[in-house]
């Protein structure tokens, strides 16, 4: 009975901390709201941690995380237990894999890329609920060591972190990896082989070349995620691989059909370039090219994602059937916000300037 007490008064707290609604119009109501949280603390010793997270935690993952490491520090559970309840039901690897899930349900997800490797930037990106971020390294100016600020920050506000790679490289995917990010993009993948490459860069031995450091890196949680390995590769990783060619749209069959490619991202700047078309945006063959290539796709079963660009806009890519869009840039979102800024207000400046010179110039004639 002791134990009951102090364990509801902890609970008490613990509820007053996370603002969960108790009515305070009398005591035996707010007494009897406990009781319906104290019960379920109760029964997890056999008792199941998700359970405590969802009474206690109001909206986000953020405070899931938290939660649980207090009550395993107070109460002394297996760290094993611990690991298996902070993956599959509480915390931030299950809405990484959350992810993979909303794709498999049908979802259609819509998403921004990080080119400036700002964490307050990506924090305003997360906390504005895009469903995924992409963090740029191949057009970006930063490397894993500026992609783990940016992920952190991701991670707290819940949004799954996607990585893009500068190469289809094994050494950038596995210092990739290691970072522990939703998902992974291979650029300028051309057929087959490729594909077979960049899945098998994602792998441990023997599916893979993948190195192992699971016991020191954040993917594993430095080595507090026993469960890591179980659910590392094909439940929670998502591996996207681009097509930005005119060959690569050949081959896009074979390519979808290397086992552990989940995403083809379509790339149409890259394959107006491919084409020879760059400087030439008003002509069509690439567009035509791009909706080719879009149908072979979503004749693989594999998931189609792509940017959105001018000629195509978010709303009409999902009008296609695209999977995954990829619709505003940070450095896109910000320059267009400083140029309408400085075309407003500057405009308006310059105006009242002039009605003034002109008052000064008719007193003075």
């Amino acid at each position: 009975m002791m134990m009951l007490r102090s364990l509801s008064m902890g609970c008490g707290a613990l509820a007053h901390q996370f603002s969960i609604p108790v009515s305070s119009s009398s005591s035996s109501s707010s007494s009897s709201k406990l009781l319906l949280v104290v019960p379920k603390v109760h029964r997890r010793w056999g008792f199941r941690a998700h359970a405590l997270a969802r009474d206690f935690s109001t909206t986000t993952g953020l405070l899931k995380p938290m939660l649980v490491p207090k009550v395993h520090r107070r109460w002394g559970f297996q760290a094993q237990a611990l690991a298996r309840d902070f993956n599959t039901t509480t915390g931030l690897l299950a809405r990484q894999a959350l992810l993979k899930e909303r794709l498999a349900s049908g979802e259609q997800l819509y998403g921004a890329f990080s080119v400036s490797f700002s964490p307050i930037v990506a924090e305003i990106l997360g906390w504005a609920q895009y469903d995924f971020v992409v963090v740029d390294m191949e057009h970006g100016p930063g490397g894993t060591m500026a992609a783990l600020p940016v992920l952190q920050v991701l991670a707290s506000t819940g949004t799954p972190a996607i990585l893009r790679l500068p190469a289809n490289d094994p050494v950038w995917a596995k210092k990739a990896l290691d970072l522990g990010p939703a998902g992974i993009m291979f650029p300028m993948i051309e057929n087959a082989d490729a594909a077979q490459n960049a899945v098998r860069a994602c792998r441990y031995p023997p599916k893979g070349i993948r190195g192992a450091a699971f016991p020191i890196v954040r993917a594993a949680r430095y080595g507090l995620d026993y469960s890591y390995l179980d659910r590392c590769e094909a439940e929670e990783l998502l591996i996207m691989c681009q097509v930005e060619s005119v060959e690569a749209v050949k081959n896009i069959p074979e390519i979808a059909a290397v086992e552990g490619v989940d995403c083809i991202q379509m790339g149409p700047l890259d394959l107006r370039a491919d084409m020879g078309l760059l400087g030439f945006p008003t002509d069509s063959s690439p567009s035509n090219l791009l909706r080719e290539a879009e149908e072979m796709v979503k004749s693989t079963g594999v998931y189609l994602c792509g940017f959105a660009t001018a000629d195509d806009s978010p709303s009409a890519l999902m009008e296609l059937g695209y999977d995954m869009v990829s619709g505003a840039v940070d450095v896109g979102l910000l320059r267009n916000a400083a140029v309408t800024d400085v075309q407003q207000h500057k405009q308006k400046t310059k105006k009242k300037k002039k009605k003034l010179d002109n008052s000064k110039f008719s007193k003075i004639l």
